[in-house]
C-alpha cells in the first residue's frame, strides 16, 4: 500500500535538541553559578538528562501534570523543595538559554522540501502544543506540517497505539498509508510498528540506539535515505534494519 504521509517526531529527529539542551543548560548553570557544584557541565548536563527521563515517566504514567514534571524537573535537581513560582522562574531562565541554541539538523529541510509535493506531513510529539508550536515555528517549519499533535493534548503518548492512531485519524488516513520518523528506537520506532505504521528510526547517534533488540522496521542514519524509502514502502518481505 502506498504512503501518502509521513508524520514527525521533532525532538532530536527535526530539532537538533541534544545540542540545545547541552548548550543551553551549559550557558544556564554558569550564569545561576552553578556548575562547581556539579563537577562541571557535562556532569551537570548528566544529571539534568537522568532528572528529565524520571520525570517524563512519571508524566507519561499520568502520574504528574506537564507544569509539575518541570518544576519537579528543577527541585530533584537542585535537591531544593523550591515552590511553585519559584521553580517556573527558574526553568523559565534555563529556557532562555536553551532557546538562544535552537537548529534544525542539516538533513530536515532537504528532506522535508524532497517530500514536499509528494506526501503529506504531520507532527506527533511527546511534549506540549504550547512547547512545539513556538518552537517549529521559530526553526521556520511550522507550515510544512498540516497537524501538530502532543501528547499532553491527546492524553496520551508514544509508545502507545492511540497517539500514533490519533495522528492518522487526523490525517484521515489508515496507518497503513502513514510512516513515522523519530529517533527513539522504542518509543518511536517499536510504537509505530505495533501502530501499523511504517516505522523509520532516524539514528543520530544516541546511547540508546546501541542496546536496540530486533523489530521490524527501518533504520536510516540520515533523511536524505527517507524519500526512496517512503516511495517504495518496503515493509512487506524486506528484512528489518533495526537492530
Amino acid at each position: 500500500m502506498k504512503i501518502q504521509a509521513v508524520v514527525w517526531d521533532v525532538d532530536d529527529t527535526l530539532f537538533d535538541y541534544t545540542t540545545a539542551d547541552r548548550q543551553g543548560m551549559g550557558a544556564h548553570l554558569a550564569a545561576e553559578g552553578l556548575l562547581a557544584a556539579y563537577g562541571g557541565a557535562e556532569a551537570a548536563l548528566v544529571r539534568w538528562r537522568e532528572v528529565t527521563d524520571q520525570q517524563w515517566a512519571r508524566y507519561a504514567a499520568g502520574e504528574a501534570t506537564f507544569p509539575e514534571q518541570r518544576r519537579d524537573r528543577v527541585r530533584v535537581f537542585l535537591d531544593e523543595q523550591l515552590g511553585d513560582a519559584e521553580a517556573d522562574a527558574w526553568f523559565q531562565r534555563y529556557i532562555a538559554h536553551y532557546e538562544a541554541a535552537w537548529s534544525l539538523f542539516p538533513d530536515v529541510l532537504p528532506a522535508l522540501e524532497a517530500l514536499a509535493t509528494s506526501h503529506r506531513h504531520a507532527v506527533l510529539s511527546n511534549s506540549s502544543l504550547t512547547v512545539q508550536e513556538p518552537k517549529l515555528r521559530t526553526l521556520g517549519v511550522r507550515d510544512r506540517f498540516e497537524v501538530v499533535l502532543c501528547a499532553a493534548e491527546l492524553g496520551v503518548s508514544k509508545p502507545e497505539a492511540g497517539a500514533f492512531l490519533a495522528a492518522c485519524e487526523a490525517l484521515g488516513l489508515p496507518p497503513q498509508e502513514v510512516a513515522y520518523v523519530g529517533d527513539h528506537p522504542e518509543i518511536d520506532g517499536r510504537g509505530a510498528v505495533e501502530a501499523g505504521l511504517l516505522s523509520v528510526w532516524i539514528d543520530r547517534g544516541a546511547a540508546y540506539a546501541r542496546a536496540v533488540g530486533e523489530v521490524v522496521a527501518h533504520r536510516i542514519s540520515t533523511l536524505a535515505e527517507l524519500p526512496a524509502l517512503v516511495r517504495s514502502d518496503t515493509r512487506f518481505g524486506a528484512p528489518s534494519t533495526f537492530r
